[in-house]
């Protein structure tokens, strides 16, 4: 196993011994960006850009490593992987979502290892858009991919338990002025669809409901939370009652500022963005071993967009103090 499959050999006893195959984190990236809202993308990663292919001794590493690109930014908490200030960066791209502004998502990504800690070397592949950055530490492994796009499938986070048990990890929405804090909402763009049948590529799917991600500022920013082998978690102080043309009154459980996931040791927790994520698309498939994009769209897929303001009807509700 090379450094380009995310560990190198010398390291896979850390996890082997707890019988994990760490085979399950070498996938390419499952998610896509659309090529014309990469250009001109690369990030900078410890002082490092352009072609990159390193190990950093983990005695070289800051308490935090700031991931700096043209469109997007984010710094990663390196003795956890969690991020924290997701933010997209306006640029002249025809697909910028930002109306010129920053425009902030995620105060943080955090992941609950219960005790467990990264303390391994890192390793860091940067390739034109891409970056890939991985680190081990006993019993666990965390990898994040992510591509410096306008939008798109943009960025995905992949944990590995030595026990084999799933991780939570706790999406918190940031907080900003001028109408540029994020919020979830029940699209009612799928809701006033749901379960009609639409094509996709060369067969048809059903439209299912959807929660997306908006402001207030930009009528084009707009994005999701990606799951694969992850369960969203219920919150009964966020409960919502919307009507679904299938089933009739739904209670959505489902708080506006945040969003809480379980996710299976080798599944990722990915984010997608833009027209990707309004798109009738099926989930992605179950899979924690040498997992491909097989996903991918490519533009045969219904876009059902999503309405600019959001009304207040379709927006998810805040946890009460």
């Amino acid at each position: 196993m090379t450094r380009h499959h995310y560990v190198r050999s010398s390291s896979r006893p850390l996890l082997q011994g707890a019988g994990v195959l760490l085979a399950g984190l070498l996938a390419q990236p499952a998610f896509a960006a659309a090529s014309a809202g990469c250009e001109g993308g690369g990030f900078t990663v410890l002082g490092r850009s352009g072609a990159v292919d390193v190990e950093i001794p983990a005695a070289g590493l800051p308490a935090t490593i700031q991931v700096r690109g043209k469109y997007v930014q984010f710094d990663i908490v390196a003795a956890t992987f969690g991020i924290r200030n997701f933010v997209f960066l306006p640029t002249a791209n025809p697909l910028d979502m930002t109306n010129g502004v920053a425009t902030p998502v995620f105060a943080s990504k955090t992941p609950n290892h219960r005790g467990l800690v990264l303390n391994g070397a890192v390793d860091l592949l940067i390739e034109e858009e891409v970056l890939e950055i991985a680190r081990l530490g006993p019993g666990l492994s965390m990898k994040i991919q992510a591509k410096d796009c306008a939008q798109g499938g943009i960025f995905q986070m992949e944990p590995e338990r030595g026990d084999g048990t799933a991780t939570r990890i706790v999406h918190t929405l940031a907080v900003a002025a001028q109408g540029l804090t994020p919020f979830y909402f029940d699209n009612p763009r799928f809701r006033a669809r749901e379960g009609d049948i639409v094509p996709f590529k060369d067969t048809t799917i059903a439209v299912p409901t959807r929660i997306n991600i908006a402001n207030d500022f930009s009528p084009r920013f707009v994005a999701r939370d990606s799951a694969q082998v992850a369960t969203r978690v219920n919150e009964p102080a966020c409960s919502k009652v919307f009507i679904s043309r299938v089933s009739g009154p739904q209670t959505i459980q489902h708080c506006g500022n945040r969003s809480i996931w379980d996710v299976a040791s080798g599944g990722r927790m990915g984010f997608v963005t833009g027209e990707d994520s309004v798109e009738v698309a099926p989930s992605p498939t179950i899979c924690t071993h040498k997992c491909q994009a097989q996903n991918r769209v490519r533009g045969r897929a219904v876009v059902l967009g999503f309405p600019f303001p959001v009304p207040e009807a379709s927006r998810l509700p805040l946890p009460q103090p």
